[in-house]
């Protein structure tokens, strides 16, 4: 077995505390809840009734506004839009996850099967671009929760965004570890021709068990890169982001991922860090003892050490996506190392800008 894939003593998919096709192993309160519950027994469960199926309820929304904008220095990008407020994916290690406590929902399993969909975000989007003040600069899709989980096949609100974007000539960069992007091929091919788009896809990891168990309704990694094949074979500017990077779990597998997304047509790539904040690193914790509670202690002691010691999120400009210390130079050293090797560049966002028109202003005037 190579070094980083992971056998049969690690845990079952099935371990005690899991829940079926799910990520999270609980679903604790959200941490703005003014009560605090505590489960019991009452006696009347039956010991050895099964986990009832957890259902993915969607709720719409009416979004007063839909681009955000940072001022971060990690990112390559000032403005974003997520169409969803959670994500059916369930990847355990999602950072967003700590959101959902604004909508008073859990950042656990609620999180993964209670879902907002912004049912009018391309209408408020409209506005947004039709404004006297607005600049053009590029919109990141899918920056906290995927554009493009499963629940966009029906509501195909991503879909619409695309369409209001390349009606007015705007640059736009899309983040997905779903295959649900090739759905809208026609459009990313002719948003491509005029350097309005590119699509990086999120790759953590090759072993497909440790993938099932990690981030349940997402993509399997071959499929991911059999994506980035087609979008890259069409002529869509490809990038891959192995992110995040978990020491002891997935690490190991840098420069094969970059290697095979190199083979499926990338030629830029992005990694980061893990990071765990608020509920999150509890329930990364509570996952790891569940589906590998050898590993546990071993992982949680390696990212304090990336982390300066700390063992809750490290927040700080220049390095919550990289870390600090040995660890974190020796993943940057490799990354940068293999990404010379293969010709990969460094995640940008350098796209047009000079061909954004505002929705409506190559036609008629409106009337009075």
């Amino acid at each position: 077995m190579k070094r980083g894939e992971h056998g049969p003593w690690d845990a079952p998919a099935d371990r005690a505390g899991s829940v079926p096709g799910r990520g999270a192993c609980s679903n604790p309160q959200a941490r703005f809840d003014s009560l605090r519950h505590s489960a019991e027994d009452d006696g009347w469960t039956s010991a050895d009734a099964g986990a009832a199926e957890l259902h993915t309820v969607v709720s719409p929304e009416r979004a007063r506004s839909i681009i955000t904008r940072n001022r971060s220095p990690d990112l390559s990008f000032a403005q974003s839009i997520n169409p969803y407020r959670g994500c059916e994916h369930g990847c355990i290690y999602c950072y967003a996850r700590a959101t959902h406590a604004y909508l008073g929902f859990s950042a656990g399993l609620d999180f993964e099967s209670r879902l907002v969909a912004k049912e009018n975000a391309v209408h408020v989007l409209r506005e947004e671009l039709s404004r006297p003040g607005y600049r053009c600069a590029v919109i990141a899709l899918g920056t906290n929760t995927d554009p493009y989980q499963p629940v966009e096949r029906r509501w195909r609100i991503t879909r619409e965004l695309l369409e209001l974007l390349e009606e007015c000539g705007h640059p736009c960069m899309i983040v997905t570890k779903s295959a649900l992007v090739e759905r809208d091929l026609d459009l990313l091919v002719r948003m491509a021709a005029r350097r309005l788009v590119k699509v990086f896809v999120s790759v953590t990891t090759l072993d497909r068990v440790l993938a099932r168990r990690m981030e349940p309704r997402a993509a399997a990694p071959q499929r991911r890169l059999a994506a980035l094949a087609t979008l890259a074979a069409a002529g869509v500017p490809t990038g891959v982001l192995v992110a995040p990077l978990i020491p002891a779990l997935n690490d190991a597998e840098l420069e094969r991922i970059l290697e095979a997304a190199h083979e499926a047509g990338c030629r830029e790539a992005g990694y980061g860090l893990l990071r765990l904040p608020h509920e999150v690193r509890d329930l990364f914790e509570e996952w790891l003892l569940c589906h590998y509670p050898l590993k546990a202690a071993h992982v949680l002691s390696l990212l304090r050490q990336a982390r300066g010691g700390r063992d809750d999120d490290d927040a700080r400009f220049g390095l919550r996506m990289r870390g600090e210390g040995v660890l974190a130079a020796l993943i940057e050293h490799r990354f940068d190392g293999a990404c010379r090797r293969l010709g990969l560049e460094r995640r940008d966002a350098d796209l047009d800008t000079g061909s954004f028109r505002p929705p409506g202003a190559g036609g008629q005037l409106p009337l009075w």
